[in-house]
């Protein structure tokens, strides 16, 4: 029998797991650099895109719209693929480690798309050809990172479970929240530009990549499950799972198709018309466009904790605040915010420039509602799933994410031929529309989620500690 170096069971020990750590780094730097790729992908776009002479040649907006949600789409229906890798034939850690790798060649295909090398092939091309590449790397180890923070934890730490994914989303807003200020301030002064703006993202990728590798003999490495996650996909037991799994998974997408708007899409065009300067007494700031999205990760970095140790207790004592019920509130959250969005569009419609403070307003707003669905999201899926369709139901959880991205992408696409049948989704109609459809989600939900009957799966544990036994190959 081969002997292996790495643990394949979670530490029977109350305390914190020894890879989290390593785990909750990686994901700080990949969040780096994704966020500060695409907070300024559909500026760069509607801008900064060149033709192969070195001309100025951007898209349309509509079309760089849609373009962005058909990008953000396919980051996260490509998880599918890596979690198949993960649970039947690489395991979690492997499927990272090697995804990751493609991962930075796509940031780094981006930041030639302004060189001369980028000239002679196309820059259109090269931004095809880097999108590519992150959607596959960024997709594929999706289902797999936050899977792999669920596995190193069992029955005598799961106490533990809620706050380390806590800490895991607050550690996506930490590494968000630098590189949504940084990359915007690259693009726009003359002395750096694309290359740069583009390449710094590369390089933290190419950190989270070795700061995870370093961590390879801290993890738990749970083996792939082969043949035993075709039989648990295709069984009696995981069809209802992923029936009902998809109960709550419907409303989460129109979540997403809303969300996603914050998030370096159409919020970050309606900020070319807002006024941008923000005036705090003696202190003041004027925001690029691209960089007023950056208030969501400093407002989930303030929510986590508060929410957590204040918030969700507090409202434990007038009535058990379950996952399902958070997700709800969180919704009708979300309508809340569009509704902040669609009078700033009302305001810039009429020839108003309404002040960035009006949309700081609406992340407030949004940044609550993502908080009570996005991180619960994340556990939920985590524990919903048995153990060897872990990366499967994250999959799943990713999936509502591309769903909902093809909403506002197809009708970007489609406004013109839609305006010109009479139904027309253009400025302030355009987010009266999602407000109303998240609205109506969100009763429907209320009503829907009453039916779901919750059933928890963790990693079981071996009794001795510490432990060393039988694992993933190298």
């Amino acid at each position: 029998m081969a002997k292996y170096e790495y643990a394949t069971s979670p530490r029977n020990t109350p305390g914190m797991p020894p890879g989290v750590g390593y785990i909750i780094g990686n994901e700080a730097a990949e969040r780096f650099s994704f966020y500060g790729m695409r907070t300024i992908l559909i500026v760069f776009m509607t801008t900064y895109l060149k033709n192969h002479l070195g001309q100025i040649d951007p898209l349309p907006e509509n079309i760089a719209q849609g373009w962005f949600h058909q990008f953000v789409s396919a980051v996260y229906w490509m998880p599918f693929i890596g979690a198949i890798i993960a649970d039947g034939w690489l395991g979690k850690y492997r499927t990272i480690l090697y995804l990751s790798i493609v991962y930075c060649f796509g940031h780094f295909a981006l930041a030639l798309m302004d060189t001369s090398f980028g000239m002679h092939i196309g820059p259109r091309w090269m931004l095809a050809i880097g999108l590519l590449l992150i959607t596959i790397g960024a997709g594929g180890i999706k289902p797999c990172v936050s899977a792999n923070v669920g596995d190193q934890f069992g029955e005598s730490n799961k106490h533990l479970l809620s706050k380390v994914f806590g800490w895991f989303y607050l550690s996506i807003n930490f590494g968000s929240s630098f590189s949504i200020w940084l990359c915007p301030v690259l693009l726009n002064d003359p002395k750096w530009g694309p290359p740069y703006a583009f390449g710094l993202p590369g390089i933290f990728m190419a950190i989270a990549t070795v700061v995870f590798w370093l961590g390879r003999k801290k993890m738990v490495h749970v083996p792939p499950g082969g043949l035993g996650f075709l039989k648990d996909l295709t069984s009696k037991e995981g069809l209802s799972i992923l029936g009902r799994i998809w109960m709550i998974y419907a409303f989460t997408m129109i979540f997403w198709a809303l969300w996603d708007q914050s998030s370096g899409g159409e919020w970050t065009l309606q900020c070319q018309h807002m006024d941008l300067r923000m005036n705090l007494y003696f202190f003041g700031i004027t925001f690029l466009p691209e960089q007023v999205n950056v208030v969501n990760g400093i407002l989930i970095l303030v929510m986590i904790p508060l929410f957590n140790y204040w918030l969700y207790p507090l409202i434990s004592r007038v009535f058990p605040l379950t996952p399902l019920r958070k997700i709800g509130i969180g919704l009708f959250l979300t309508a809340l915010s569009f509704v902040v969005i669609w009078w700033i569009q009302l305001q810039i419609d009429h020839g108003g420039q309404p002040s960035v403070w009006w949309q700081m307003l609406a992340y407030v707003i949004l940044s609550a509602g993502e908080v009570m669905v996005s991180i619960t999201g994340l556990e939920f899926s985590y524990t919903q799933a048995p153990n060897r369709m872990k990366s499967l139901l994250m999959a799943m959880w990713l999936l509502s994410i591309a769903l909902g991205n093809q909403i506002p992408s197809l009708i970007s696409f489609f406004l013109p031929k839609l305006k010109a049948a009479g139904l027309n989704l253009e400025g302030a109609n355009y987010f009266r529309f999602f407000t109303y459809l998240m609205l109506v989600t969100s009763i429907i939900y209320i009503f829907v989620s009453r039916h779901y009957k919750e059933r928890t799966y963790l990693q079981s544990q071996v009794p001795e500690e510490p432990l060393l036994a039988a694992g993933t190959p190298t």
